[in-house]
């Protein structure tokens, strides 16, 4: 098959009779409601920018099975280079959405399975690599979104998946048949859910044997029986219910949404089926599937921060400060940050290595770090901005005020700044910035940067893992001299 359209990709979404729910209600037509179209807006552009010659090998890539091109989300990493052009066109797309594009942890997961399931099958004489590698062949042959699955509720944290008080806290299997499994829990911050077709859901931590049940990786349809999302809130979402020019909004066209999935006795079959209790190869997996989401950082965040380093010079230039020192220096501070958590994601994909099953993994030290610094980095770039803006963005009044008969004028008169500057311009571009600055239903930026990926002490833990502390004692050794 040819690569989607945007448009089919929309109708291809419309067409799966998934259950969901938002604020306690059914909705029944998830694709046409004004609160969750904007994140499907996001996802289509990703398809939209694939049928664009001049991205031709940035947002495609060539199957080498095949020979057919495929979307990069698509892609098994082959090369460094392979690493390199993900973070490139996940730059991109931040750029074209200022929000989350949500096909990133499918990939993710395609990348970190690939050579996990070679492993386990290596040891165990399992089937599962075949059983993933049909599964991809089927998502590259119809060009779909295929969401990555791995957060659980976790319950009381200082607890094993099999001590807790309830079982339900970690996604496991309650039944194995002759022909698959039976698996019950949830998924939860589950980004990119409600837009995707299929669904890989991976463990969340690394187990010992008497978590077997909860050792389990799997694909299924987001139509599958007994397979429901709530979706979650965000402040100002119901923004997007108001009829009229949007300014209020901030970002309309594009957004992003998270959702709770769960799982009520969810039947599997075996050809789905990528671990079924082979406890070893959990942490493997977290860990090879943590790698890769963490290096997409050093490129889907510094797209959007490119869009807010923007929104922060129009803010300036429409306010009628652009040539105070004290905001060039802050505009410079900001992209100095930016291109720094870039200078990460390019690194630890230039730095990738080729695993035994074929593809390329990143430098895991160097994306845990890239994804530390995306807990502090944007959290700054944002303080600057908001500073830059001023308290009109918070206090602003709204759009239907702007175009009142009576008090737009009023408006007009004095939130006017800059000669020449519409007051409608100035106040959408603050808009903007308050929606990426206080999440108003951006999803991909700031709080999210400090939990997406996991936290940041569990990065912490996994730059102590590979830092080789060791090696560095010896290097001083010699240095100084010191023989023992």
């Amino acid at each position: 098959m040819a690569l989607m359209t945007g448009e089919q990709y929309i109708e291809s979404i419309r067409n799966i009779k998934m259950e969901v729910y938002l604020m306690g209600v059914k909705v029944d037509v998830p694709v046409d409601n004004p609160i969750l179209r904007p994140s499907l807006n996001s996802v289509r552009m990703t398809y939209d920018l694939a049928q664009l010659p001049e991205y031709k090998g940035l947002m495609t890539a060539t199957d080498p099975e095949t020979g057919e091109e495929i979307n990069r989300f698509n892609n098994i990493h082959r090369s460094a280079d392979d690493l390199i052009k993900k973070v490139k066109m996940q730059r991109l797309l931040g750029q074209q959405t200022a929000s989350c594009f949500q096909r990133c942890v499918g990939m993710d997961a395609f990348n970190a399975l690939w050579s996990a399931t070679y492993d386990t099958d290596k040891k165990h004489g399992t089937s599962y690599f075949k059983n993933f590698k049909k599964f991809l062949d089927y998502v590259k042959d119809k060009d779909l979104t295929v969401d990555g699955a791995m957060t659980d509720p976790k319950g009381d944290r200082s607890l094993a998946p099999h001590q807790q008080p309830d079982p339900d806290m970690y996604l496991h299997i309650v039944e194995r048949r002759a022909d698959g499994i039976v698996v019950k829990g949830a998924k939860a911050h589950q980004t990119g859910a409600l837009n995707s077709h299929e669904m890989i859901v991976m463990p969340t931590v690394a187990m010992s044997p008497e978590d077997k049940d909860y050792a389990v990786s799997f694909a299924v349809p987001l139509d599958a029986p007994g397979l429901f999302m709530i979706i979650g809130r965000q402040s100002c979402d119901t923004r997007r219910l108001e009829l009229g020019n949007g300014i209020d909004v901030g970002n309309a066209e594009f957004g992003g949404v998270e959702a709770l999935v769960v799982f009520d006795n969810v039947f599997v079959p075996n050809d789905r089926i990528f671990l079924n209790g082979e406890t070893e190869f959990a942490g493997t997996l977290v860990e090879r599937f943590a790698g890769y989401h963490r290096q997409s950082y050093g490129g889907c965040k510094v797209g959007v921060g490119d869009v807010l380093i923007g929104a922060a010079a129009l803010a300036a230039d429409y306010n009628g400060a652009s040539k105070a020192s004290h905001i060039k220096d802050k505009l410079i501070e900001m992209t100095h940050l930016n291109e720094t958590l870039y200078c990460c994601g390019i690194a630890c994909s230039a730095e990738g290595r080729q695993t035994e099953s074929g593809n390329y993994i990143i430098d895991l030290l160097l994306a845990n770090v890239c994804k530390q610094n995306v807990t502090r980095f944007p959290y700054e770039i944002v303080r600057l901005a908001e500073d830059i803006a001023g308290g009109l963005m918070v206090t602003a009044p709204s759009g239907k005020d702007l175009f009142d008969s009576k008090l737009g004028p009023v408006v007009e008169k004095y939130l006017h700044a800059a000669p020449g500057v519409k007051t409608e311009n100035r106040l959408r571009v603050l808009r903007l910035i308050e929606n990426l600055a206080l999440g108003g239903a951006a999803v991909g930026y700031r709080t999210e940067s400090m939990h997406g990926a996991g936290s940041p002490q569990a990065q912490r833990i996994m730059i102590s893992r590979q830092s080789d502390i060791a090696s560095k004692k010896e290097f001083a050794k010699k240095i100084a001299g010191i023989r023992e």
